[in-house]
């Protein structure tokens, strides 16, 4: 299982929009420079993102904006804007395990559970970061820490 680049690429969005927004127009474009993914793909991020309320989208001269302050966004609003997890669920099961063998007739009731419990301790994980944190980190970075 491996969770998508969408995620890291919406937080580099963000760290790119705290630390550049005085002195430039954040833009598709812009941003495609830092990330170095095509702009198609970051709009189609920004549109996740300005649909979950994180960011703001101002065609012409705005460019793009944090919708709110960062130590209101967490790692898991981000993570819940881009990430195409179906019905709230982390693990996709398989459709038809066979219910004439043991294993796949208990399969779910075996680690339904288990499943459940390590996506809550990932998404208290997520909560429990925000962009404020992001920040303080990377003003350690960009002073030559």
């Amino acid at each position: 299982m491996q969770i998508s680049s969408r995620f890291t690429l919406a937080v580099h969005i963000f760290a790119c929009i705290d630390t550049f927004s005085g002195e430039y127009k954040i833009t598709s474009e812009f941003l495609a420079g830092s990330t170095n993914v095509n702009p198609v793909i970051i709009r189609k991020i920004l549109g996740q993102l300005k649909s979950a309320g994180l960011v703001s989208v101002a065609r012409g001269p705005g460019g793009t904006s944090a919708a709110r302050p960062l130590d209101d966004i967490t790692f898991l609003d981000i993570y819940r804007a881009v990430e195409c997890v179906g019905s709230e669920q982390l693990f996709h099961f398989h459709e038809n395990p066979n219910p004439d063998c043991p294993v796949g007739r208990n399969i779910h009731h075996i680690l339904d559970d288990k499943l459940f419990r390590v996506q809550a301790a990932m998404e208290a994980e997520l909560a429990s970061i925000t962009l404020a944190d992001l920040k303080k980190d990377m003003a350690k970075y960009l002073s030559g820490r």
